[in-house]
C-alpha cells in the first residue's frame, strides 16, 4: 500500500488540501519528536483554538491512524487530529527500539500540543492508544478537558486473563490449538493463525466484512515488528515488553471527565472496563452491544454518537 501523501516539506509546515471528501484532511504535515518526525492530519480546522482539539491515538503498538478514521465525523464540531506514531504509518521509521516505550509515545502528545499550540485538548485513544490516553490523563496536564479510553489496555495481566476466558468459550479444538502452539513456541504456524482467526471472528470485528477495512485499504502500512516486540504474536499472547504493564493503580488520580467505552465481546472485557472506570471519579461507561474490540467497525454510528454526547456533557459542564 502506498502512503497517503508524499509530504517532504519542513517540520511544522502545513498544506491545505482540496475538500474532495469529508474524510480528506484539511491540514496535514509532520511534527518533530524525539528520534524523528510524526505525520498528522487535521479536520475541523475552523474550530481550532475555539474549541478543544481532539487528539486521537491509534492502537497497536505499531498500528496507524486509519483505524480511527470514524472520529473525523466529529470534525463538524471540533478540530480532530489523527496521527501515526513514530516508526509506523506515514511517520519516520528510524527503527530505534530504545524509543519503543510508553514514555516515548506519551511524549508525542506533548509534541503535538506544542507544535500546534493547542491550549485545550480532549485525548482519545483506542486499545494501545487507550493506554497512552490513560497515561497522559494521569498527569493531569493543563488544558486537558476530557479523556476517552476506548477498549484500553490498562493491565496486561488482566487483559490476558480476560482473553483466556474468551478462549475457554471457543470450540475445544480451537482453544487447544491456540494453547498448544503458544506452549510450544510455534505461533507462526498456519494452524495457530487459523485458530487465531476464529478468536478474532468473535472478539475483534464481529461484522463481516469489517467496515473498518475500507479505511485501512488505502492507508499506510502498520509495523508488525513493533507489535511483536512490544506485545507479542497475537492479541491474547503477550511476551513482549508490555508483559508486566499495569496503570490501574494510578487511574484514581485522573480528574478530568472520562468516558470508558468498549464492546460487549471486547478483548478489553466489559467487566474489567467497568472496574477500571470505577477507579476514576465521575467517569462514564458505555458498552457497545454485540461489538468486539473493533468497536468502531461493529457499530460506528452508535460509537460516534456516544462519544459526541459525552463531549457535549463534559465540555458544557466546565
Amino acid at each position: 500500500m502506498k502512503r497517503l501523501f508524499a509530504l517532504t516539506f519542513a517540520v511544522f509546515c502545513f498544506i491545505t488540501l482540496p475538500a474532495t471528501a469529508h474524510q480528506d484532511p484539511e491540514i496535514a504535515g509532520y511534527i518533530k519528536v524525539d528520534g524523528g518526525r510524526i505525520w498528522y492530519r487535521m479536520n475541523g480546522s475552523k474550530f481550532l483554538h475555539k474549541k478543544p482539539a481532539i487528539i486521537v491515538m491509534h492502537g497497536g503498538p505499531g498500528g496507524t491512524h486509519r483505524s480511527n478514521m470514524p472520529y473525523v465525523a466529529l470534525a463538524n464540531e471540533y478540530p480532530v487530529i489523527l496521527y501515526d506514531q513514530l516508526d509506523t504509518g506515514n511517520s519516520d521509521h528510524p527503527n530505534d527500539k530504545s524509543r519503543w516505550t510508553v514514555k516515548h509515545f506519551v511524549s508525542e502528545i506533548d509534541s503535538i500540543r506544542k507544535a500546534l499550540k493547542l491550549k485545550k485538548v480532549v485525548i482519545a485513544g483506542h486499545s494501545w492508544g487507550g493506554t497512552l490516553a490513560a497515561e497522559y490523563a494521569t498527569r493531569n496536564p493543563k488544558g486537558l478537558e476530557a479523556a476517552i479510553l476506548s477498549s484500553p489496555l490498562i493491565s496486561t495481566h488482566q487483559w490476558l486473563k480476560d482473553n483466556q476466558h474468551w478462549i475457554d468459550l471457543l470450540p475445544k479444538d480451537v482453544a487447544d490449538t491456540i494453547r498448544t502452539h503458544e506452549a510450544n513456541g510455534t505461533t507462526d504456524t498456519p494452524e495457530y493463525r487459523a485458530a487465531e482467526d476464529k478468536f478474532y471472528d468473535q472478539h475483534m470485528c464481529r461484522t463481516k466484512p469489517c467496515p473498518l477495512d475500507h479505511y485501512k485499504a488505502e492507508g499506510p502500512k502498520w509495523n508488525p515488528v513493533m507489535y511483536k516486540y512490544m506485545w507479542g504474536p497475537s492479541e491474547f499472547f503477550a511476551p513482549g515488553t508490555l508483559k508486566d504493564y499495569d496503570i490501574s493503580p494510578r487511574l484514581h488520580v485522573i480528574k478530568e471527565p472520562t468516558l470508558m467505552i468498549c464492546g460487549q465481546y471486547d478483548e478489553a472485557a466489559p467487566k474489567s472496563c467497568k472496574k477500571y472506570a470505577g477507579m476514576i471519579k465521575g467517569s462514564q461507561v458505555f458498552i457497545v452491544p454485540n461489538a468486539g474490540h473493533a468497536t468502531m467497525g461493529d457499530n460506528e454510528a452508535l460509537y460516534i454518537s456516544t462519544v459526541r454526547a459525552f463531549l457535549h456533557k463534559a465540555l458544557t459542564a466546565q
